[in-house]
């Protein structure tokens, strides 16, 4: 089955409906790159949600914190500007972490997939409007990076 084209405009309302899954993630809770992808129906998307949650602009209100990978490792932690900021920021939302030092998934994990009604997940991914500039690198690996659901093979190639 050929990949889906992805074009500017599809790859920002992409990126407005993963900042607002994770604006939905309540404080004291942590998502996974790979529960985004998969509310998104991306399943395999984990990697292109952790290139969307690079991008987030500066100022946005999106609590980035609150994604990590699925075993509640801190694999984002460089982009808050020192070591040890993402652990602080969700320590101070009541996260608990295990004493080898990842998220204590049992007991803080979200996933909109169960966490949420199907109405409610439909209303927070069909009724984003925010404008959100998509840069060339996304776009790049959105097209290109073999872990893109949206690669573009040369077998599909006009």
């Amino acid at each position: 089955m050929p990949a889906e084209t992805i074009t500017r405009e599809r790859a920002a309302l992409l990126m407005a409906q993963v900042y607002a899954l994770v604006r939905a993630c309540p404080a004291g809770r942590v998502t996974t790159y790979g529960a985004l992808g998969a509310a998104l129906g991306f399943p395999r998307g984990a990697r292109m949600i952790g290139w969307i949650m690079n991008e987030t602009p500066k100022g946005a209100d999106v609590p980035a914190q609150r994604v990590v990978s699925a075993k509640g490792e801190l694999t984002g932690s460089w982009a808050f500007g020192q070591r040890g900021r993402m652990r602080q920021l969700l320590e101070a939302e009541g996260v608990p972490f295990t004493e080898a030092g990842a998220v204590d998934m049992k007991r803080a994990g979200w996933d909109p997939r169960r966490d949420l009604s199907q109405e409610q997940l439909d209303t927070l991914i069909n009724t984003v409007g925010e404008q959100i500039e998509v840069s060339d690198n996304l776009m790049r690996l959105l097209r290109d990076d073999p872990a893109s659901p949206f690669r573009v093979t040369r077998d599909e190639q006009p």
